[in-house]
């Protein structure tokens, strides 16, 4: 409950094994994807507050290791780790209920809005973005504070953060962030010697090898079949099919790397215009939930004939799914890598790096987007004050924002 303290230690081990039902993640996912705004680096921070801080679902140290193998993922490394939390809280139907809710409150919105958000740059929406982007300021603050107390408690792991941190400025794309998760593991062989073999930190999976090589089976399937297909100037469903299941499985990143790739698959193609997909982009910077959900808009503005809602839902499991198959192969192999001391430590510096990455992104585009004059930095330290001393929902904090950037612009 929005509010409530933390639970005492032997309740949030016990939540930590505890079993939900398929309805509950999707209660708790369709609020998140109604009010998750600010792009995938913020929804770390959401989901940080919510299913570590709040429900305990989660531990620091499994929600650090999950992001970490999302980050070596291509596809949406927060979808990717909704998924994954809705696999370990319910199973297979928990997983689908993860996705469900995170995902349709944008897939619709991105349906209904997308084609008039040409015209909607006038009167309170540029006001109520820039709230939105303050909102994202004050989630990503306080889930960076929260995650660097438990996963840089030195010295030398704040070396590795900076260190990540270094890099992931310095490159300035997503190849920086592999780099620096990597580089984060090399160091945490030989500077986290203190770090313990994390046996009850595996995920809770209930499948094993043989479910996870049948999963890669099926995105290595996909793949070839995706770059078999004979392109067309004419959008038809196996076309739409191959060209966004293409763009899910080879963008590492996720978010706004996806972009060009969709942008060769559809405006070069002839499928959709340029000035249609830029319209696309503007409505999905509003919206809350995964940035891939712009796949909704694209498939149903592709001229293929077919029924709107067939097209949208096709590109948008299309473009999800190589990066959904690809974690669910990964994630019993990691629970036999991280057993091993020498991976423990590696985990410990990823971790680490980790933390260097958000404050990188914290930096850039969360604050450079968001703050840019004090009444800006004022607005987001309130929200801030909101969730880290009142211990009040993001939701609290998306209404806070959105009334004082309105009411600014009344006052302007």
């Amino acid at each position: 409950m929005p509010g409530s303290p933390p639970l005492p230690e032997h309740d949030a081990a016990a939540a930590l094994e505890a079993r939900g039902s398929a309805t509950e993640v999707f209660s708790v996912f369709l609020r998140l994807g109604l009010t998750s705004f600010g792009g995938p680096i913020a929804h770390l921070g959401y989901f940080h507050r919510e299913f570590v801080q709040r429900r305990r679902w989660l531990d620091d140290v499994r929600f650090a290791q999950l992001l970490t193998v999302c980050q070596f993922l291509p596809g949406p490394a927060s979808s990717q780790m909704g998924l994954a939390i809705g696999l370990f809280r319910s199973g297979w139907r928990g997983a689908l209920a993860a996705f469900a809710g995170f995902t349709l409150p944008s897939a619709v919105l991105m349906l209904g809005l997308a084609v008039a958000a040409s015209r909607l740059n006038h009167g309170a929406y540029p006001a109520v973005i820039h709230g939105l982007k303050l909102v994202a300021v004050a989630v990503v603050a306080h889930g960076l504070v929260g995650m660097a107390r438990q996963l840089v408690p030195d010295m030398r792991h704040a070396l590795i953060a900076c260190v990540a941190l270094a890099v992931s400025v310095l490159a300035g794309n997503a190849w920086g962030s592999l780099i620096a998760v990597g580089l984060g593991c090399v160091l945490g062989v030989g500077l986290c010697r203190c770090a313990m073999t994390p046996v009850a930190a595996v995920f809770p999976v209930r499948y094993g090898v043989r479910g996870a090589t049948v999963c890669l089976a099926l995105f290595l399937a996909g793949l070839v079949t995706s770059v078999m297909l004979p392109s067309s100037s004419a959008a038809t469903a196996s076309g739409i099919a191959g060209a966004f299941y293409q763009a899910g499985a080879l963008v590492f990143g996720g978010g706004h790397v996806v972009l060009p790739l969709l942008q060769h698959a559809v405006v070069d193609s002839g499928w959709v215009s340029a000035d249609t997909f830029l319209a696309g982009y503007g409505a999905a910077q509003a919206m809350p939930g995964p940035m891939f959900s712009l796949a909704a808009f694209l498939g149903a503005e592709t001229s293929s004939g077919l029924p709107v809602v067939a097209t949208a839902a096709i590109a948008l499991l299309a473009i999800f799914l190589p990066g959904f198959l690809l974690l669910l192969s990964v994630l019993p192999m990691w629970n036999r890598l991280v057993r091993r001391p020498w991976a423990a430590r590696a985990v410990a510096g990823a971790g680490a790096a980790v933390v260097g990455l958000l404050a990188a992104a914290f930096h850039d585009p969360v604050w450079t987007e968001g703050v840019g004059t004090p009444v800006d930095l004022a607005i987001a330290a309130v929200g801030f004050a909101l969730l880290m001393v009142a211990r009040m929902s993001a939701a609290w904090v998306v209404l806070w924002c959105v009334a004082a950037a309105l009411g600014v612009q009344l006052l302007m």
